[in-house]
């Protein structure tokens, strides 16, 4: 089994946004932040778990994604309505996605100019701004 945080960090951090520290969130969570700020898809976790004798579903996968999103843990990150990345990283910044290869890589914060709407609709307030960068390979 792989082993990159210690239990108790694991587990503080967990219990710290309202999460069970179940043995399979507590697994994902060791290879989710054990790596530093990384990106991953669904998939490439369930394999990397997989690879790392975590016995987990991809369903069970998906789910805690979700919940560690929705607990502020990870940002996703929506490249087209078929591939969606989970960020470790949840500071502002933004993306290039590399249509070539399927990667994505962060712009920091202060290398890009936000567009950031003024006008905005009564009783709204802004809560994030994300821009993804969409590159490919010249001919």
């Amino acid at each position: 089994m792989v082993d990159l945080q210690p239990d108790s960090e694991v587990i503080r951090n967990l219990r710290a946004v309202g999460l069970r520290p179940t043995r399979q969130r507590m697994a994902l969570a060791r290879l989710l932040f054990g790596h530093g700020n990384r990106h991953v898809t669904a998939e490439s976790l369930y394999e990397s778990a997989q690879r790392g004798g975590i016995r987990v579903s991809l369903a069970t996968v998906y789910n805690t994604l979700h919940q560690f999103t929705t607990a502020g843990l990870l940002r996703q990150v929506i490249v087209d309505s078929s591939r969606s990345y989970y960020d470790t990283n949840v500071d502002e910044h933004h993306h290039f996605y590399f249509e070539d290869t399927g990667e994505i890589a962060d712009i920091p914060s202060d290398r890009i100019n936000s567009i950031v709407p003024t006008d905005l609709p009564d009783n709204m307030e802004l809560s994030r701004v994300d821009i993804v960068v969409r590159l490919r390979g010249t001919a």
